[in-house]
């Protein structure tokens, strides 16, 4: 008697290997989501240095907002390192050191928000090759907050031009 098994690459999809179909593998991700912490990481200590010593109360405003967006990320991306199964990295990317050689407050924003740039290009990069969902909307909630935060800044250094 014959069973009727599937017999065309198509009908196995759904069982494929994630890096098979086009999507990023664990270890890519992983490495992706440490970066992206270290990075967000060196954006919460940037912020909060230029919040407290900032005499401007518009941009300290600024920078505690973006702080707490920031720590938030890091929260997001430790949890899903953790749930993926892995330890998340303790390290703070090197953009913290050069942002905080930067004494002109205006001219620390301007580079702060190039780096915040940077998290929405590895952002959009990852994203459409993230096949699992709840990563996925953290993710995609993520860069639209960094969009925002950009905006923001950029306004601000406008106003102040």
């Amino acid at each position: 008697m014959m069973v009727n098994e599937p017999t065309s690459s198509a009908c196995y999809a759904s069982e494929a290997d994630d890096i098979y179909m086009g999507f990023a593998g664990r270890e890519e991700i992983l490495a992706a989501l440490n970066g992206l912490l270290e990075a967000e990481r060196a954006g919460a200590r940037i912020a909060l240095a230029s919040a407290k010593s900032a005499s401007d109360p518009d941009y300290a405003e600024l920078m505690q907002s973006v702080r707490a967006d920031e720590a938030r990320w890091c929260a997001m991306l430790s949890r899903q390192i953790r749930r993926l199964g892995a330890a998340a990295s303790r390290k703070t990317g090197a953009f913290c050191e050069k942002a905080l050689a930067i004494p002109d407050p205006l001219e620390r924003l301007a580079f702060l928000n190039r780096g915040q740039a940077w998290v929405v290009r590895k952002l959009k990069a990852l994203t459409p090759r993230i096949r699992d969902e709840a990563l996925h909307a953290d993710l995609r909630e993520m860069l639209e907050s960094h969009r925002v935060n950009i905006d923001r800044a950029a306004a601000h250094l406008e106003a102040e031009h």
